[in-house]
């Protein structure tokens, strides 16, 4: 944390939301926006984000946006952001990867882009102002994680029209296009380096057939104005886009080829919302359709303070896309979030007040905490019950409280945390307190309390549970307290990765196997409950080479020692992140003297990466 409060977070806090003079203002627009404690869009609200590009990789969802300055006058952006889930409603903020200065020869608009996985690795194509020429110009930052950092791949723009909004699609034959405009919509055939291109820059036809037809403006005579979003489904190729400034719409039209020609089939989202752009991402995810957007919604917002939003649909019988409506209430939740294993704080359903920051220990981390702010994280799954709170705090002043509340920000307290002061904002402890009253699954709010000013800092928190039947029981599953709790099954160097991780900012990382079997491992003897099913899920990846990992537990009892599966084998690599999962029944006879979960491969001895896991 600075000396500097800056960022909606402040903005929001000096502002009381429903006062009369804001909800009129609101009433005079489409999509009424009123926060409460169902309230799931905007995404995010501690920034104004625009320009949505979502990305499904290795069972998450990751969101790219701009990002527009606090009292934007006109389209002033300077960074990109990346959000991610796992739930579609909490929504984990990875900060900013990559911005205008990443860039040397651009000069200004960090406007809106999109990116791709291939090769191993991830391509974010983005409009900036080229210094030398003053034009609009696409460049592309490149990155072994789809959270960078990302650097300037190329050193140069990849292509220069003056012209804006670029979206990349790969055919199912492998080919990859980028295409963009504004005025115009263009294309080239991208190389399998991503990096470069065959052919020429080529033009779309811009016909009324192709993308219906706009009255009143004779030098545009369709409907198209920027942001394409192109994809495939099945055979047909869509091309979604806004449509008809300003203000606009979002209109598609669909193909039989990834070149056209395309047919206008009519409009996705009505002009809605106090934003005069918006901008299409659609993506398919844990076996639903989704629909990105942006609008004005947040206090303050407006065409040039935007924030980023998402409903889920389906499509119509014949394909088509029907007609999406803004709403406050958003997407419904995949799944419950697992409170048992570590969650970064900045993982936010809904907050009032805080903002977010890069954290010295890796990652970001909530500041500019003040009396009365809060954080709501949606569906959280007690199980059983949980018997305590801990969070990792830091404060350069006298600190304050942590209320865990359920259901509301003024809902059943269930706990309360003091934080002291740590001699800094950036020097961290952990804290913890009982927690009584904590089962089932409820919408937990971390309300902060304390005196005026700002108070502390929160990094993670966690719960632990007791004599519950959920929850996991291994110690340090996220990997963020190093190497704690963790060792090694045979032979190995067993070391705490911060260069990569599935979420947060470490991994466990074992180097020197020898044998197929030596693997990242705990011992669990004290936690087994003979005959109970248990649960797995383990994050895996390659440091070297492509092996088949798996989950294992030894269990030694009366002197025999039995391996029970506990998820299939599954191939890894160096790429990226693969998840093995499973359940097994765990049982024996006699004296259990030892357990050890462990993950191993079934050959080879390639050095593995293991990010969280849980055992419940």
């Amino acid at each position: 944390m600075t000396a500097t409060i800056s960022g909606l977070g402040a903005v929001l806090r000096r502002r009381t939301l429903l006062t009369a003079a804001w909800v009129v203002t609101l009433l005079a627009v489409v999509a009424v926006f009123v926060p409460s404690a169902r309230a799931d869009n905007p995404i995010v609200q501690t920034i104004y984000t625009a320009d949505p590009a979502p990305l499904v990789y290795n069972g998450r969802v990751y969101l790219y946006t701009g990002h527009d300055e606090d009292n934007s006058t006109y389209f002033t952006m300077k960074e990109w952001r990346v959000y991610s889930t796992t739930d579609m409603v909490n929504w984990t903020d990875h900060g900013s990867p990559m911005s205008l200065t990443t860039f040397s020869w651009a000069s200004a608009n960090a406007w809106a882009g999109q990116v791709v996985n291939r090769n191993g690795k991830f391509y974010w194509y983005v409009p900036v102002t080229n210094r030398s020429t003053g034009r609009m110009a696409i460049g592309v930052g490149v990155s072994n994680s789809p959270t960078g950092p990302f650097t300037d791949a190329i050193g140069r723009p990849l292509v220069e029209n003056n012209e804006i909004d670029p979206t990349v699609f790969i055919d199912d034959n492998g080919q990859a296009y980028l295409y963009w405009g504004n005025p115009n919509l263009w294309y080239v055939r991208l190389n399998t380096d991503m990096i470069s291109y065959s052919g020429s820059v080529t033009q779309i036809p811009l016909t009324t057939a192709g993308f219906g037809t706009r009255t009143g403006n004779a030098s545009r005579p369709t409907l198209y104005e920027e942001g394409p979003w192109v994809y495939q489904r099945g055979n047909t190729y869509y091309n979604v886009f806004a449509a008809k400034c300003c203000s606009e719409f979002i209109g598609y039209s669909t193909a039989s080829s990834p070149t056209g020609p395309w047919t206008y089939r009519g409009t996705v989202m009505p002009t809605q919302g106090s934003s005069f752009t918006n901008h299409p991402g659609i993506i398919d995810y844990a076996g639903n359709s989704y629909f990105f957007y942006h609008n004005g919604a947040l206090p303050g917002g407006g065409g040039y303070t935007r924030s980023v939003a998402v409903e889920r649909f389906s499509y119509n019988a014949d394909g088509s896309i029907p007609t999406i409506n803004m709403t406050t209430g958003g997407a419904p939740q995949v799944g419950t979030l697992d409170p048992y294993v570590r969650q970064e704080a900045e993982t936010i359903a809904w907050e009032t007040g805080v903002e977010t920051e890069p954290s010295s220990e890796g990652g970001m981390n909530v500041g500019w905490i003040e009396n009365g702010d809060s954080i709501k994280v949606k569906g959280v799954a007690f199980g059983g019950g949980a018997t305590s709170f801990t969070a990792r705090v830091a404060s350069a002043t006298s600190g304050g409280r942590i209320e865990v509340r359920l259901d509301s920000v003024n809902g059943t307290l269930v706990g309360t945390c003091t934080v002291g002061g740590t001699g800094g904002w950036q020097t961290w402890t952990t804290v913890t307190c009982p927690v009584s009253g904590a089962t089932g699954t409820h919408d937990l709010y971390l309300k902060f309390t304390g005196g005026s000013g700002n108070l502390f800092n929160v990094n993670w928190w966690q719960f632990a549970g007791g004599g519950s039947s959920t929850g996991n029981i291994l110690t340090n599953g996220g990997a963020e307290d190093g190497t704690s709790g963790w060792g090694v099954f045979g032979t190995g160097t067993l070391s705490s990765n911060t260069s990569v991780a599935h979420s947060g900012s470490r991994s466990l990382q074992l180097s020197g196997r020898t044998a197929a079997w030596n693997g990242v491992a705990q011992d669990v003897t004290s936690k087994l409950v003979n005959g109970k099913s248990y649960a797995t899920s383990v994050w895996v990846r390659s440091g070297s080479g492509t092996p088949s990992a798996k989950a294992m537990l030894a269990v030694t009892a009366n002197g025999t020692t039995s391996y029970v599966q506990l998820a299939p084998a599954t191939t890894v690599n160096t790429n990226g992140w693969t998840q093995l999962s499973g359940t097994a029944t765990v049982s024996w006879s006699g004296t259990l003297t030892g357990a050890t979960f462990y993950v191993e491969t079934t050959a080879g001895t390639d050095p593995l990466i293991v990010d969280d896991a849980s055992l419940q």
